[in-house]
């Protein structure tokens, strides 16, 4: 009996030890939280010894108290990795020969990965593959050990990484409760991702890198050291061949970004973040391709293909998500969300965050072609890259963008840009736009006419133009002219394929005629899904969208030319559905930004001032040693649209920035009609 009541107390007490360590054990598996560094600054402890991480005469030793230690600003370069930024802005550098030691180059190198087992870390360099680890002396140096034996405290002292600033003072206001009215703006059309696009060397800079602002916006390689020989910013910006520009990026920024450059950087993100805090609610970021002039520019490194291209620009938005992520301390804690449906959408914007939506703006989608009045295209080919475009959460596609493509005609280009765009059709379709006479109704855009008798052009294209097409350059009849071609048999099973999977409709590009038959469609089938992003369309074409339920959103020009178009719109509203209006700046999509009025002086933007809502100061924004001034610059960066919609307002008055502000309501109470209508 005592031998059973020995052996069952034993047992008890076994059994409370394996609890106990159980807990433990489960305690010390409580990982400790890898995110939560950013932007804090840190002392780095050995947890073996007690020791700390500190600066010595050739490399980086470990210092008996905390006094000895260096502060580190702990930089997130992606979710989980850091640079180690110390006071004289040196970072330690994993070097090929295991050693560790300052640098002042930030890059693969001085990036960090971090990874926790229990309250330990483990630093992995994203160059050499070392970890983190103490030699026998003493000296910080790398090793293939597992490493974890680290901890980050906190402390004082850090120098502040270099960044552009924000200058906005305040917290987005949150819609009243779930289902409530969603006030702020809607920029229906930008291209955020537009530096991959043309083969990845056309556009200079980038939205964000890991290594920073100093990183991100620099100017092309091919521009220095004055611009001289910046052949596309020359032509397309300029209009010349010949030209210089200073090619100061940070902190100077004295040569670009500029309203009119064609080729830098406007979408920086922490220009997005300053827009998303004076009442951005929704951004369509569309990705955009051109395989023709990309196949025509001398410069490049990605391929030319839409698909290729689209599936690179789609991944890289992601990234960019996920450094917004890393920088607001972790998975889904940054401003910038991808969205699917629009009632994701109302969920990211009710935490307070900028939804964003994915569209593609590209010139042959899925890869069709269309070569000497042929389709090179299946309706299995458009089915299955429609459902890979979604699957990469594209909601939003145009049909047509600058050429004639498999599935209709483009309503063409004028000027410069023009001729340059025509050129690409020729290169592509290997014909030059076709136009007819149409005096009466709506008319598409006129081409330069490229006969003898255009003397602007007819010596340059005569000379360095027509002999790349056996002498032939087109001619066009006096205006008003339309693209003859409208839209094919498999334009229309797209349009139908996109209604029937809830996909929005941009009919902006599409010539007259192609897109009469888009909207003959689509009033068929009572699809209100459907916009014109960024003032690609015509009068008529605008009134029957609206008639739908669709957006208008006209494109971000100067205050008098948007209020025009703003009056237009608001005068043709139909009763029955929520009015409100969003603009396209079609940042970074070889589009000029707004200048600034000629009579900005009688009546400026002046600094600081209030968001729509009251909720959030705006002052003037500052990038390293440059400060903006949308009197001078126009929208020169993104974060300077808020001060656009301050300068619409001394010309429009509090009307136009009512409506501006009821843009994001409108556009998710269309797409979830046209989410509703899918069987």
């Amino acid at each position: 009996m005592l031998a059973r009541q020995w052996r069952l107390s034993r047992l008890a007490s076994l059994t409370a030890a394996v609890i106990a360590q159980s807990g433990l054990a489960a305690a010390q598996s409580a990982a400790v939280d890898i995110y939560q560094y950013a932007s804090e600054c840190v002392a780095v402890r050995d947890s073996s010894t007690g020791r700390y991480i500190g600066r010595d005469g050739t490399g980086y030793s470990m210092q008996s108290s905390i006094d000895g230690a260096t502060p580190f600003r702990m930089q997130a370069t992606a979710l989980g990795s850091y640079l180690l930024y110390g006071p004289d802005g040196r970072m330690p550098e994993g070097t090929a020969s295991s050693r560790v030691a300052p640098t002042r180059h930030a890059g693969p190198p001085a990036d960090w990965k971090v990874e926790a087992r229990g309250d330990k870390l483990r630093l992995t360099n994203v160059s050499t593959g070392g970890n983190l680890a103490v030699s026998w002396l003493g000296h910080v140096t790398q090793s293939r050990s597992p490493g974890y034996r680290w901890r980050f405290e906190p402390f004082h002292g850090c120098s502040t990484f270099p960044e552009a600033e924000v200058d906005a003072e305040g917290a987005p206001t949150l819609p009243e409760g779930p289902g409530a009215e969603v006030k702020g703006f809607l920029d229906a059309h930008v291209h955020v991702t537009a530096f991959e696009f043309l083969g990845g060397r056309f556009h200079c800079g980038r939205p964000w890198s890991p290594y920073g602002v100093m990183d991100a916006l620099k100017d092309c390689p091919d521009h220095a050291p004055d611009g001289q020989f910046a052949v596309a910013e020359n032509l397309l910006s300029y209009g010349t061949l010949t030209g210089t520009h200073s090619t100061n990026g940070w902190p100077k920024f004295d040569g670009w970004p500029k309203y009119f450059s064609l080729t830098h950087e406007g979408t920086y993100w922490k220009g997005i973040e300053r827009a998303w805090r004076a009442g951005l609610r929704i951004m369509v970021a569309d990705l955009v391709e051109n395989r023709a002039l990309c196949e025509i520019y001398f410069l490049k490194k990605n391929s030319c293909l839409d698909m290729d291209s689209l599936r690179l620009q789609a991944r890289r938005l992601n990234e960019l998500q996920d450094y917004i992520d890393a920088q607001f301390k972790g998975p889904g804690k940054g401003f910038f969300r991808i969205v699917k449906t629009p009632a994701e959408a109302r969920a990211v914007i009710h935490e307070g965050k900028l939804a964003v939506v994915i569209g593609v703006e590209t010139s042959q989608p899925f890869d069709c072609l269309y070569r000497d009045g042929v389709e090179d295209c299946s309706l299995e080919r458009i089915d299955q890259g429609l459902q890979e475009l979604w699957d990469l959460g594209v909601r939003s596609m145009f049909p047509v963008h600058k050429f004639d493509n498999a599935f209709g005609g483009t309503t063409m280009d004028s000027g410069f840009s023009g001729v340059l765009v025509n050129i690409g059709n020729k290169h592509m379709t290997g014909r030059w736009w076709r136009a007819q006479s149409c005096p009466e109704g709506e008319h598409d855009h006129s081409p330069t006419n490229l006969s003898g008798d255009n003397e602007q052009w007819y010596e340059f294209l005569r000379d360095h133009v027509a002999p790349l097409f056996d002498g032939d350059l087109p001619a066009y009849p006096p205006g008003p002219i339309c693209n003859v071609r409208g839209l094919t048999h498999f334009g229309e099973h797209l349009i139908n394929r996109m209604i029937d999977i809830g996909m929005i409709v941009e009919t902006d590009h599409l010539s007259v005629k192609g897109r009469d038959l888009v909207l003959d469609i689509l009033e068929a089938r009572r699809y209100s899904g459907v916009i014109t992003s960024h003032s690609w369309g015509d009068d008529t074409s605008r009134i029957r969208i609206q008639a739908l339920g669709g957006i208008v959103s006209p494109y971000a020009n100067a205050a008098p030319r948007y209020l025009s178009e703003w009056q237009h719109a608001r005068e043709t509203q139909p009763a029955g559905f929520f009015w409100g209006i969003g603009y396209g700046t079609d940042t970074n999509g070889l589009g000029s930004q707004p200048a600034p009025r000629p009579d900005a002086a009688e009546n400026p933007v002046s600094y600081p001032y209030m968001s729509f809502d009251g909720s959030t100061t705006m002052s003037q924004n500052r990038w390293g040693q440059r400060l903006w001034d949308f009197n001078a610059d126009g929208g020169s960066q993104y974060g300077l649209f808020p001060d656009w919609i301050e300068d619409m307002s001394h010309v429009g008055g509090h009307d136009v920035v009512d409506d501006l502000a009821r843009g994001a309501e409108a556009y998710l109470q269309m797409w979830e009609r046209a989410r509703n209508s899918v069987p």
